[in-house]
Formats: C-alpha cells, sequence, structure tokens
C-alpha cells in the first residue's frame, strides 16, 4: 500500500515522549475523541492481536462503536491497529488501518497519526466525514494532557 489512501496529522508535543506515550496508551478516553463526544474504553490488549474496542458518544446521543485488532506495539515508538479484523483474528469489513508514531525530537515528541484506507473512495469518505478536524483536535487534547503533566 502506499500513501496515495492515507490521511494524517501532526503536531509537535511540548512534553517528553515517555510522557506522551504513557498518556496516550494509558489514558485513551481523554483524548481519543474531539470534545464534546466521550470515549468508553471497552478493551485495549496491547500487543499484536489484542482486541482494540471503544465506543464513541456524541452530545445528542450518537454512538459509534469501533472494533479490531492491534497489529503491532513497539512502545515508545508507535501503535498500529486495524479494523479489518475483530479479535480472534475474525474478518469484518475493513474502513482503515490506523498507525500513531511517536518520536522523541529535541525533548518534545513528534505525534503522527495516519490512516490508511484500500480504496480512493473510502479515503474520500474519510476526509469528508472529517478526518483533519476531528484528528487534529484529538492531536490538540493530547498535547494538553502532556504538556500539561510534564509541566506538573
Amino acid at each position: 500500500m502506499t500513501d496515495t489512501y492515507e490521511l494524517s496529522v501532526t503536531r509537535l508535543i511540548n512534553a517528553p515522549l515517555a510522557t506522551v506515550w504513557a498518556i496516550a496508551t494509558e489514558r485513551m478516553a481523554e483524548w481519543w475523541c474531539p470534545r464534546p463526544w466521550t470515549t468508553e474504553i471497552v478493551a485495549q490488549e496491547w500487543y499484536a492481536g489484542g482486541r482494540s474496542a471503544m465506543v464513541m458518544r456524541g452530545p445528542a446521543g450518537e454512538k459509534h462503536a469501533a472494533e479490531g485488532v492491534f497489529l503491532e506495539v513497539v512502545p515508545l515508538q508507535h501503535f498500529i491497529t486495524t479494523d479489518a479484523f475483530a479479535a480472534g483474528w475474525v474478518p469484518q469489513t475493513p474502513f482503515m488501518t490506523g498507525r500513531w508514531e511517536f518520536a522523541e525530537e529535541n525533548g518534545q515528541t513528534r505525534y503522527t497519526a495516519r490512516a490508511q484506507h484500500w480504496t480512493q473512495e473510502a479515503r474520500d469518505q474519510h476526509e469528508a466525514m472529517g478526518f483533519t478536524e476531528g484528528w487534529s483536535k484529538c492531536a490538540e487534547q493530547l498535547a494538553e494532557i502532556a504538556e500539561r503533566e510534564a509541566t506538573a
């Protein structure tokens, strides 16, 4: 797969890599979807093949369940998930593979979130759903928490 069907956001977070990683992986409910939406973590099994499941809820009663698996977790570097499978490698209709990357950059952390899609149509649909605004807001929320923790 090339980046042809990829969407991404990046942000430099003024906090150490270990702090950003810990918040990103241990406190997902606090930053995962743009406020005023909330995230209920159902399962986050941080290993290849582990279940990744959550329910995102909107202020008007909207509900979006996300079910998938982790493909790879490399602490302090990245985690990769896909919705092409449910837990136990049960195939399901795929929409995307997500890759969240973390890199040390002069005492700060470069956060990059990528959504890779199987088709141009899926990429365009995700973009029309507000990918850039939504995923940028999530990066902002992660940065707010990490930067607050780093100065505490």
